[in-house]
């Protein structure tokens, strides 16, 4: 079954995994800000698991979805077409996206003691907030590039 090609449930020009992708964005955008609320009122223990879980999601999708259809579809335009709005619009998120990614789960990690003792770091509450804002505004870009190429 070929899962770009079927159509989606979302109401728009979609595909169906397209519309998946956005629904799990969604999702993990809403688990790391409730990640924050719990951080905010000290139950850290909870916060780390959220956290987790919202990066373990963001990674599956961005890991088996994001990256292929990029690759695939937009990155042979870049250099031909970078003026064209949904080329750009999906260029600027996919930069912002892999610099979000890569610090948040290497955050996410740390934050299990996932990492050498030397690559540690001591400020963890600027590492943490620099990720989400960092997840934050990828995820505001992703739905900008689903709204500019499906609606």
């Amino acid at each position: 079954m070929d899962l770009y090609h079927l159509p989606g449930f979302l109401g728009t020009k979609a595909h169906f995994l397209s519309d998946l992708t956005l629904v799990f964005i969604i999702l993990s955008a809403i688990l790391l800000s409730v990640g924050v609320w719990l951080a905010i009122r000290k139950q850290y223990e909870i916060h780390r698991w959220v956290q987790t879980v919202a990066v373990i999601l963001n990674a599956s999708v961005i890991l088996g979805v994001m990256i292929g259809s990029f690759r695939g579809y937009y990155l042979p335009k870049i250099a031909t077409n970078l003026s064209d709005v949904p080329i750009a619009v999906t260029t600027v998120h996919a930069i912002i996206g892999v610099f979000g990614f890569l610090f948040g789960t290497f955050v996410m990690l740390r934050g299990n003691n996932l990492v050498p003792k030397r690559l540690r770091f001591s400020n963890y509450k600027l590492f943490m907030r620099i990720s989400y804002v960092l997840y934050m505004i990828a995820s505001l870009s992703g739905v900008i590039v689903y709204l500019v190429e499906f609606i």
